[in-house]
Order: C-alpha cells, then structure tokens, then sequence
C-alpha cells in the first residue's frame, strides 16, 4: 500500500481480488468459533492465519512443556453438548500437543478448513469511505473486500524482543511464542533461558534436566502455584462431561470465568478461618488461590500482604538457599498483582548442580554477541542455544503490527500509541465495521479463562451483525460518547485495584514507551458480560449506525 496513506485512505482506489461479507483474522480458539456463527447466519466469511494449520496460540506456542493453566473441561467451547462430549481429555491441564490436536478436531468436525487461508499475513486493512467496506490486504498480494472485518488475534500473540544482537549469535536463538515445528535437541547444550514468567517457568522446569547446563537470566522473580495435574481415564473424562449444564449455566457468571468463583469475605471470616481458606486454596494445585480465594487479595494491601506472605513461606520452604531465595522469591509487589503461573517442580530445577541463576536486575542483558549474552559488567556467557521467554506486546501488539486504517486514515497504531482506548474490548470509535476480540478493556484481555471470555466476545459480534443485517443496516461504529464512557468505567474499577499499582505487562508496561493502562477490564467476566448484553437488548445504544 501506497505511504501516502495519512493523507489519503489507499482504501478508496484500491481494486479488490476478492469479495466477502466478514474476513476474520486468527485461526485460534477465538477465530475458529467466530468462522463458524458468522457462516451459520449465512454470510460468505474468510478467515486469514500466518500459521500453516488451525490453533493460533497453540499453534505457535510449542516449545518444551507449554500447558494450559485452565482446566481442560473449562477450556472448551461451550455451544455444543454433542462437539464437548466427543472430546476426551488425557489429564487436568493439557500440554501444547494435545490443544493443538483439540482444536484440529473443532476444525473438522465443523469443516471450517474450507474458509481458511493459510501461510498467509494480514499487512493492512484500510476503510474504504466511498463503499464503506473494508479492504483487507495480505502478504501474498490479495486484496479482499469485506463488509465487517473481525480480528481474533490473540492477547497473547506478539512476541516481545528488545535485546539486540540477534542476528550475530553463532547459535539458535528462539522466542518461545515462534518454536520451530522440528525438534530441537538440547541434550549436552550450553541453553540460556531470559525470563522466568509463565513460559519461561514451564520451559525451565521441563529442559533442566536434559541439557549440559542451563543459565536462567533472571529480572523479575514471579509467585508460583503447585500444578496437581492428575491423569484422565474413562470414569474421569464421564464425571466432567456429565456437568456440561451446569458448567454452561455457571462459567459465563464467575468472576473469572473459571469453575470457581470467591465464596468468602476476608472480615467475616476470624484469622484461623482465613488461614484454612488460604491453604485449601494453594492445595487445589490450581489457581484458585489467586482468583477465588478472597477478592480482597486485588484491592486491599494488608489482606494481600497476608496472602503474599504466605505464599513466599511455601516457596521459602521448597528453595531453603538463601540466594536463591533472594532472586526467585519476590519481595517488591504483591502476589496476583501479576499473572500467577501454575508450576511443577520449577524450584527445585534451581537445585540441579548443571543450573545456574544469573541476576539481571541491576546488571541487565545488554546484547546477544556472537557467542553468547553479554551483561552490563562486560560479562559474556557462552552459550549454545538461547531461549528468548521474554513475553508479548500484550493486547495491542498484534493488531498495532498490521496497518489498519479507519476513518479520515487515521491509523489504530499511531492512536494506541498515544493512548489504548476500545469500546468495551470489541469495537474502536472511528474504526467502523471492525470488531475484535481479545484487545484492551475486556477481561479477554488478560483476567479470564480465555475459552469462556473469547465465547462470549465471538457470540456478541455474531449477534450485532445478525441485528445490522436483519435491520438491512450496513454500518456500525460507536460514538467517541460511547467510548469515553466505557473507558472510564473501565478505569474507575482498574485504578482501584493493586494491579494498577504494579509494573507488568498487565499495564503494558513491560514495552517502552507504550501508554500506561490496565489491559483487563477488573470488574469481572459476569459483570462484563451483563453490559455487554445490556448494550444489544437496548439496540446498541450508543453505536452510530445506518
């Protein structure tokens, strides 16, 4: 496309290859369920994914022990008792491969693989003002012309790099969210591992054992939960399939969008009785203790202060070294105010003679050279392998990542980098026609089980464009009303939460120079989902449309 796109939209003169009535962009969880309700209310759809098959982050996300944190019974679609109960399990919290294989079995029994293009990148999407259409270009030089353009890319979907050198190592350098389909042999390696949140702890705990020796740069130490990850047979896979019902009628209403829901209020209960809650929690081997035990944990210092203290004892009694206390103990924040990640002997990977720690905090990564990562001391550690686990532009990155254009050509980079404003997570004022899912100020954004959330956002937008076609209306857009609304909702609840007083990636704030905000909408996947219903029970109020 044309650079004079700022001053004059391409998306007005730009001939199209092809037509459609809704392009999605994502083959994920998201983006398989969204191709299948818009095809259901009979529009002519193509979905777009770079990935060579279906699965989105379980696509790409591949590398050595990635696994869900949510249970693999809440971690399904919900819409079809018979596509649910064809799906067995073969343990609580499915690897990589066995997601991987979940969702290539959704593909199929719904044959979506027929409206999906694949090996292929959306490059641009501009709004063509004249039509009123979009105009959706692509790496491989098609131009399609939609009517609604939906993005189900991925909160999680942009990898995160800011350490240069690269291209100078004489070794293999991968990132977490990009590991090769082949297998890497990592036995006998020098491997370096930078970061230690979610999928830097998975891939520690699983390779320690495996390679020569391990160095684990480390900046920021995380909280930790104990993974109980129990094996499925038959009886198990019939007991969870047994409570589809209940689960449709309950997982859309919790706080989370998990199993289970905060059941307790931390003034009610005396301090024995607390303590009994706190322990129950951390033994589930689940993340219950972070998102069901007490909501107070989120806003209230002294009863997160409680709960942090309790949870870095339990993490005191498994390291017992007091290095290694001092640098994977945290000691600055609280726990929940980051991601909590689920774990499986990823502490006493640390114990291994063949395991090293490395603190980057006030010694940071300055370089990859030629034969390893080089600190700020001048210090060079050589290496065979490393493994970047250094996260995502979370959130924006992806669709910040493609040239898309609105209105007047306004750019939704160059406005997110300013300042990251969305109506409720699934539309941008100035950006007509476009609807997303898992972008800032929803729970899909960080806060959910990812299933329950990205359902709720898919059937949403399937319901707004049946209401537009069944009103032979052909455009929608909120009113910059609409949206300032919606973000200060979504601020007054954030801003009263310890996350907004915590640097992560929660806030964005792992990416320099990128606008400080609360990611997640903080007030619940239930609440969130009566607003949104509210919105479409009042005919979209608030929404310019015609």
């Amino acid at each position: 496309m044309p650079q004079a796109a700022n001053r004059s939209n391409p998306g007005n003169e730009a001939q199209a290859t092809a037509k459609c009535d809704a392009v999605v962009i994502g083959a994920g969880v998201a983006g398989l369920y969204q191709l299948y309700r818009l095809r259901e209310l009979g529009l002519k759809v193509r979905a777009i994914d770079a990935a060579s098959s279906v699965g989105g982050t379980w696509y790409w996300n591949r590398y050595p022990g990635a696994r869900v944190d949510s249970e693999g019974y809440i971690y399904q679609y919900l819409f079809s008792e018979n596509l649910y109960k064809r799906w067995s399990w073969s343990e609580r919290f499915p690897g990589q491969p066995e997601i991987e294989r979940w969702l290539n079995y959704v593909a199929d029994e719904l044959d979506l693989r027929k409206d999906i293009q694949f090996n292929t990148t959306v490059q641009s999407a501009y709004f063509n003002e004249t039509t009123e259409r979009w105009v959706v270009g692509t790496g491989k030089g098609d131009l399609i012309d939609t009517q609604f353009l939906v993005t189900c890319c991925g909160m999680l979907s942009a990898p995160h790099v800011s350490i240069p050198g690269q291209e100078a190592f004489k070794g293999m350098v991968f990132h977490t969210a990009r590991w090769p389909q082949q297998p890497i042999d990592l036995a006998g390696k020098r491997v370096g591992v930078v970061g230690i949140g979610a999928s830097g702890i998975q891939v520690i705990q699983t390779i320690a054992e495996k390679v020569g020796h391990l160095k684990v740069f480390v900046r920021t130490p995380q909280y930790i939960l104990p993974m109980i990850n129990p094996t499925y047979g038959a009886a198990d896979a019939e007991a969870y399939k047994s409570k589809f019902k209940t689960l449709t009628e309950r997982l859309p209403h919790t706080f989370t969008g998990f199993e289970f829901d905060v059941e307790h209020i931390w003034a009610d209960l005396p301090p024995q009785q607390r303590r009994k809650v706190i322990e129950d929690c951390w033994n589930d081997g689940s993340v219950k203790l972070w998102i069901a035990s007490f909501a107070e944990l989120f806003f209230d210092e002294v009863v997160n202060a409680e709960i942090s203290d309790f949870v870095r004892a339990k993490m005191r009694e498994r390291l017992k070294d007091p290095m290694l206390c001092d640098l994977l103990v945290p000691s600055d924040y609280g726990f929940g105010t980051h991601r909590v990640p689920l774990e499986h002997k990823f502490l006493e990977a640390f114990h291994r003679p063949n395991v090293e720690i490395v603190s980057v905090k006030t010694n940071p990564i300055e370089r990859i050279t030629a034969d390893g990562i080089q600190t700020a001391d001048g210090t060079v550690h050589p290496l065979d392998i490393i493994i970047l686990a250094t996260g995502f532009d979370a959130g924006t990155g992806a669709l910040t990542r493609i040239d898309i254009r609105g209105r007047d050509a306004r750019s939704l980079k160059e406005e997110w980098g300013k300042d990251i404003r969305t109506t409720m997570g699934l539309l941008v004022h100035g950006y007509p026609n476009l609807f997303a899912t898992a972008v800032p100020l929803a729970p899909s954004a960080a806060l959910c089980n990812m299933t329950t959330c990205l359902q709720q956002q898919v059937e949403w937008i399937a319901g707004c464009i049946s209401y537009l076609r069944g009103k032979k209306l052909s455009v929608i857009e909120p009113t910059k009303e609409m949206e300032d609304q919606w973000v200060a909702h979504h601020d007054e609840i954030a801003d009263t939460t310890l996350i907004a007083k915590t640097n992560s990636w929660y806030l964005g704030s792992n990416v320099e120079g990128k606008p400080r905000r609360v990611l997640s909408y903080t007030g619940g996947v239930g609440i969130y989902r009566r607003k949104c219903d509210e919105v479409a029970a009042s005919g979209y109020q608030g929404f310019a449309m015609h």
